[in-house]
């Protein structure tokens, strides 16, 4: 039996997207789209561009793109706004990360040189390793907020934007941990207006954005609107959110392969993952006080994939080490190698070496597009706080307090795409298949 279909609100007019940070991911996903519309090159990773999806048997043979399947806005729709450390433009900005071809770069110039970043809020103690030129000043931390809130008005004004999202594709912060000063709307509105230490410039943004009715994406490691102050918001509110940390390189072959690892009961001694690279992100998390905040959404993942508590025999105790070095010639090109020890039949030992030569920012940029999509999909369809169903897309999935969150890749896709066929009023497919046979 197919479901109600969920009334979803037309893409009608523009979507203003706005990026927090102006860095290589930012740049590769702004300059990437604009590409894409000139058809100087395909939207490759995007499942949103790309993807399909089945609708009923297989023998229906009914699999249209997700795009023809639920309305997205076009990417002719798409406007552009950033908040930045740096006075850089996107033009300069997508030079200096040096990820796309400069001669893309100079075709893409006229368009790129508009995309001018807004002044950012910043704390030194949070993040290290960046000193900007590009800073909000303001009395307090609600000052900030005011003057974000008041970026958002004006540029959805200016741009003509009809619906905005917000997206963090800026430095992982110093690791947070929960405190009174988060609980509470009234709390965390007091803690703004005194300055707390225990707000970060993340949660500030978020703020802004919750307060002005704008969808939320968290694609770095650290607490953002995970927290009871900003998710409640949220769901009073009616507008969805997301996070947390985009998950690109490394943490999604972990993803792809420890599923596999269970599915054939094969055991794990040991897992030890290092990567270097030579951007941004590389020279923040070269800070351990950073790292620390991303170490924590990478470590997870394998012990909620891999169950140690229902299979004691096979993963209880598998020593699990993640590093990240930087090293400057690397640039964006980050070189991930993982050494797995494992272990099968009668415990007699096996390994697994991976060396994943990936490019980041180009595995990130077709995330941010597709996430930002389905957000303002999914508030046009009403649903609001967090959006498990995109947990696809992270590497420290935003989930309810009470349940565990889902890192098994199949079954975040699964996840989504059934959200999807949900939202559509089709049928939900388990894949059981006993009906071609009876």
């Amino acid at each position: 039996m197919a479901n109600t279909e969920i009334p979803i609100a037309e893409p009608k007019g523009k979507l203003g997207v706005m990026t927090v940070g102006l860095g290589a991911v930012a740049t590769t996903m702004i300059a990437g789209v604009e590409a894409v519309r000139r058809k100087l090159g395909l939207p490759i990773g995007s499942m949103t561009q790309m993807g399909t999806i089945r609708l009923g048997k297989r023998t229906d043979k009914r699999v249209p793109k997700i795009k023809d399947f639920v309305p997205l806005a076009s990417l002719d729709d798409l406007v552009f706004a950033s908040w930045d450390l740096f006075t850089d433009n996107a033009y300069e900005a997508a030079l200096k990360a040096g990820v796309l071809d400069s001669r893309l770069i100079e075709q893409l110039k006229d368009f790129l040189v508009t995309i001018k970043p807004m002044p950012a809020a910043f704390e030194q103690t949070r993040v290290k390793r960046l000193h900007p030129n590009n800073l909000k000043t303001g009395a307090t931390k609600m000052d900030l907020a005011e003057q974000f809130m008041e970026d958002i008005r004006q540029f959805k004004k200016s741009s003509g934007a009809d619906r905005l999202v917000m997206i963090w594709c800026g430095s992982t912060e110093l690791y947070t941990q929960p405190h009174p000063v988060h609980d509470t709307l009234e709390s965390l509105e007091e803690g703004l207006r005194n300055n707390s230490p225990d707000i970060p410039p993340s949660m500030i943004y978020a703020y802004a954005a919750l307060k002005m009715g704008v969808p939320h994406a968290n694609g770095a490691p650290h607490m953002t609107t995970d927290c009871p102050a900003l998710t409640n918001l949220a769901i009073e509110k009616h507008i969805p959110i997301c996070g947390k940390d985009f998950k690109s390189g490394q943490t999604f072959m972990k993803t792809l392969l420890a599923p596999g690892l269970k599915l054939k009961l094969l055991g794990l001694r040991g897992w030890f993952s290092t990567n270097i690279l030579g951007n941004r992100d590389g020279e923040v998390l070269d800070d351990p006080a950073s790292f620390k905040t991303k170490e924590v959404t990478k470590l997870s993942v394998l012990e909620h994939i891999l169950q140690p508590e229902l299979y004691p025999e096979l993963y209880k105790d598998f020593y699990h080490v993640v590093r990240i070095n930087y090293y400057p010639p690397r640039g964006d090109a980050k070189e991930g190698w993982d050494n797995i020890d494992i272990f099968g039949w009668l415990g007699y030992p096996m390994q697994i070496k991976i060396n994943f030569l990936c490019r980041d920012s180009i595995l990130a940029a077709p995330l941010v597009l597709d996430i930002v999509l389905f957000m303002d999909l999914a508030q046009r369809a009403g649903m609001r706080g967090v959006q498990e169903w995109l947990s696809f897309y992270f590497k420290g999935p935003m989930h309810a307090p009470e349940i565990y969150p889902e890192h098994d890749i199949f079954i975040q896709l699964m996840k989504l795409k059934n959200t999807l066929r949900w939202m559509r009023g089709e049928d939900l497919i388990t894949h059981l298949g006993l009906e071609y046979y009876d």
